[in-house]
């Protein structure tokens, strides 16, 4: 195992047989986004990206929490004295930023992701939870969108996300009324994956994650951005898309070891060539 430096200790990343395990390390914040966590959040996610030895990434929080979302204690003074500095049009513009290289750096990684929740997951802590490809979610896990209860519509593409996996109204109705969703209530709606028990969750996110990183790295990329692509696109474009993808992986070593493997009944080695 390696230790990934992501220069603070609010964030950890270790990296050990091409899984990066990325831990929020704010536990008596319930892992509460700030200032030096999230830019942290966003360099780590780039780097990892950019490694061709990583090829699937877990994201979980230190302690009995996922991401507890932004830091409510800090926001009436950071936000009335940002908005002081700054006009509405250029504090818009810088959280779009943000929120475009945090949360859509997560949908768009040409890595798997997978959110491991031990705890709760509320406000953009949901949201990042959201936008990971599978969610494994521990009993004591839950949601809360959070968002109406401090008077804000929500951010970082929750409502997106959730509109995608549970449809608009089921949707507006977490948004609107703010419900506590447990683990067995996520699993159903097909917010979690699979829900384990508390002292299993590390484990199972861990074998799932071994799962995928001994797959195909390029077909597994080619997979993602598909299924992306689905959500806005039409089916022209998605076949036109597998056809392309298709071609290049059967030109690749990762496929003819594939086809060999199966000929000779063994277990395929991939190299992401």
């Amino acid at each position: 195992m390696s230790k990934f430096e992501t220069g603070t200790e609010q964030l950890l990343c270790n990296i050990e047989d091409s899984i990066a395990t990325i831990t929020l390390n704010r536990p008596d914040k319930r892992n509460a986004l700030s200032d030096v966590l999230t830019p942290a959040l966003r360099e780590t996610l780039l780097a990892l990206d950019e490694d061709p030895q990583v090829r699937c990434l877990i994201l979980t929080g230190a302690g009995s929490a996922f991401c507890a979302g932004g830091d409510i204690s800090g926001m009436a003074g950071t936000r009335s004295s940002a908005l002081k500095k700054r006009t509405q049009e250029e504090a818009t513009r810088d959280l779009l930023r943000r929120q475009e290289s945090l949360t859509l750096r997560l949908h768009e990684l040409s890595k798997p992701t997978i959110a491991a929740l031990p705890g709760p997951a509320a406000g953009a802590g949901f949201s990042i939870a959201l936008a990971c490809d599978l969610r494994i979610g521990a009993t004591s896990a839950f949601i809360k969108t959070a968002f109406a209860n401090i008077g804000l519509p929500g951010d970082y593409g929750g409502s997106w996300q959730l509109t995608h996996l549970v449809g608009p109204a089921k949707a507006k109705e977490l948004y609107f009324l703010n419900p506590k969703l447990d683990s067995a209530q996520c699993l159903a709606l097909g917010l979690f994956n699979e829900v384990v028990a508390d002292d299993q969750l590390q484990i199972r996110a861990r074998e799932i994650a071994v799962t995928i990183a001994n797959g195909p790295p390029i077909a597994l990329r080619y997979i993602k951005s598909h299924i992306n692509a689905a959500i806005d696109g039409d089916l022209r474009s998605c076949l036109a898309s597998e056809a392309a993808h298709t071609v290049r992986c059967a030109n690749t070593a990762d496929h003819k070891e594939a086809v060999n493997a199966f000929l000779e009944k063994r277990v395929p080695q991939f190299v992401g060539a």
